[in-house]
């Protein structure tokens, strides 16, 4: 097997220096505009049929022309592909179906949900859709952002989530039934993912809402599952949420696992947290030390740090760009060019893929139309300008429509290897895929903004500075604006800031006694105040210490430094 690694690994660099000397082949702006235009065209072929045949249900199924319900009987495609409308600058279609969605969906269903799925879908679209209602035009109510429609239906979809969580180890279950609650059936294992994909849209919701109840869980989840790592600092991929036993202990970057390292980087940038910074820093070394081999990512025993599964997944296609964003650039591109190497092999990514064989793995031979590695080279594209990765770009959108276009839509790929076809479309065709390829072809996109372009928020919040970039991508890729939060949490410190003004106001003057008296003791604990008297604070009631804020600095700038994530003062 070494021998045929090896073999393998000298073919990969033999193509990287291939690809590597196509730098030179620059693409022209009236290029990237066809691309553009092209990629208009894909969306709407996607999006009008769905609208035309499978509107209400979740997905569409364009090999038969109809829809299907998956993850939760919720319109689901509509949502995801909503915040992707305003990117490709339709505002009138996202106004449409922004008040379509308030009208017509209602969490109150009697449906067994993935807690993860709804999360990352639901969630974070409808949060993504309510901080990017003002720039689509729409009229937007006193308090925005701290307000509005599409907040509440992303607060109450949240909430559907919340019975979940209640473990013992505050790590969720994987299920739960949105009218219901856990069936007392449910079954306790839950991917890493599952339980670590929560603390960008939980956050989110309890800062721009002022309700903690959930970032607490999300903490209390990632903590959790932080304190369940092995003697050489890996995790598993299965957990038992109620006994933390590791029930599949194969450690990696793919299925299964990907979103919690990825949620531990953007949290960190997002909240500005040195915490979730730390622990992803761990984690990083080692997976260096354990599961990395030349660039490629294998997967090891969690305890013992030997190669369970020498394979590639399509899913850990998101490492490069995810290493860009701490500044480790070179290891990113290296790991890139592998990946690209096996997209140029089959004109898709298999799920699967054999790294000493250099072929897929059988019975995971498909494509699912997944957007990964398009995600990277935008990432990468943006940190470099290296029009490699608009290559990248041409090749998915010439495979995607030669292989995967029928007359309702995209279908997957069932076999990657003869493109025999399956009956889906998933929602993140819509969300991501074609999302990345856009902003990969269009740099002067409103979300790659530097700073220069703003607006204002209103109401209570109207000199909160907004939209001027660091929008952070959740793992469906909704964008969110970090300033936003900001904009909230300081709307909830003035308002303690009043609270203390008036206890200050509320407590009696001291007289000359007692201020010797606090003088001499000044060096012990603080006098306390009966709560009782306050007139700001009810009985038993704390104050609080202000949230942590996110700082109004374009993600770019933030990140100039190589590794620096956060800024002084934070």
């Amino acid at each position: 097997m070494l021998r045929l690694l090896c073999t393998t690994i000298l073919c990969v660099i033999h193509v990287f220096t291939l690809i590597s000397n196509a730098k030179g082949q620059e693409f022209t702006e009236l290029e990237m505009a066809h691309y553009r235009e092209k990629i208009k065209s894909m969306f709407y072929h996607a999006y009008n049929s769905y609208l035309d045949h499978a509107y209400p249900y979740d997905e569409l199924r364009p090999l038969t022309c109809d829809g299907q319900d998956t993850w939760g009987s919720v319109s689901l495609t509509l949502i995801d592909a909503l915040d992707t409308l305003l990117i490709l600058g339709n505002h009138t279609e996202f106004q449409r179906v922004a008040t379509l969605l308030q009208d017509t969906v209602d969490f109150d269903i009697d449906v067994n949900a993935s807690v993860f799925e709804t999360n990352i879908r639901v969630v974070g679209g409808l949060l993504s859709a309510h901080l990017l209602s003002k720039r689509a035009g729409m009229e937007v109510e006193p308090g925005w952002p701290c307000s509005g429609p599409l907040l509440r239906m992303a607060e109450d979809a949240a909430r559907k989530l919340l019975p979940a969580f209640q473990t013992p180890t505050g790590m969720p279950y994987g299920t739960v039934n949105l009218l219901r609650g856990v069936n007392p059936t449910e079954t306790p294992v839950t991917c890493t993912a599952g339980v670590g994909t929560f603390i960008l849209e939980f956050s989110a919701l309890s800062r721009l809402t002022g309700d903690p109840v959930f970032e607490d869980v999300a903490r209390k989840a990632l903590r959790s599952l932080w304190k369940t790592r092995s003697e050489i600092g890996l995790v598993g991929n299965h957990i038992d949420v109620l006994s933390k036993k590791w029930v599949a202990q194969d450690a990696g970057i793919g299925a299964g696992v990907d979103s919690y390292f990825e949620y531990l980087v953007k949290g960190s940038i997002m909240l500005q947290d040195e915490e979730l910074l730390s622990m992803f820093l761990e984690y990083d070394k080692a997976i260096k030390n354990y599961t990395k081999f030349d660039d490629w990512y294998l997967w090891v025993q969690m305890h013992k740090g030997t190669v369970s599964m020498p394979v590639f997944q399509s899913l850990e296609a998101f490492w490069p760009g995810l290493q860009s964003l701490i500044g480790e650039l070179d290891s990113a591109l290296r790991t890139f060019h592998n990946y690209y190497t096996v997209w140029r092999q089959f004109g898709g990514l298999p799920e699967f893929y054999s790294i000493p064989q250099g072929y897929t793995v059988d019975k995971r031979e498909g494509y699912p139309l997944r957007p990964e590695l398009i995600e990277s080279a935008m990432y990468l594209y943006k940190a470099t300008g290296d029009h490699t990765f608009l290559q990248l770009g041409r090749d998915a959108v010439e495979s995607i429509e030669k292989i995967t276009r029928v007359p309702c839509g995209y279908a997957s790929v069932k076999d990657i290897r003869d493109h025999k076809l399956d009956n889906r479309m998933e929602s993140f065709f819509l969300a991501e895929t074609i999302k990345y390829l856009y902003l990969l072809f269009d740099p002067d996109n409103f979300l790659h903004n530097s700073g220069l372009d703003f607006e204002l928020g209103t109401g209570p919040s109207e000199d909160c500075v907004l939209g001027a970039g660091g929008y952070i991508f959740n793992t469906e890729a909704h964008p969110l604006d970090p300033a936003a939060l900001h904009c909230c949490s300081r709307k909830q410190e003035e308002r303690r800031e009043l609270q203390d003004i008036l206890l200050n106001l509320s407590e009696p003057l001291a007289s000359p006694q007692d201020t010797q008296s606090q003088e001499t003791d000044s060096e012990t604990e603080p006098p306390v105040m009966d709560p009782s008297e306050s007139i700001a604070l009810k009985p038993g009631s704390r104050r609080k210490a202000p949230l942590l804020s996110c700082p109004m600095q374009p993600f770019s700038a933030r990140l100039a430094v190589m590794g620096q994530v956060f800024t002084d003062g934070t």
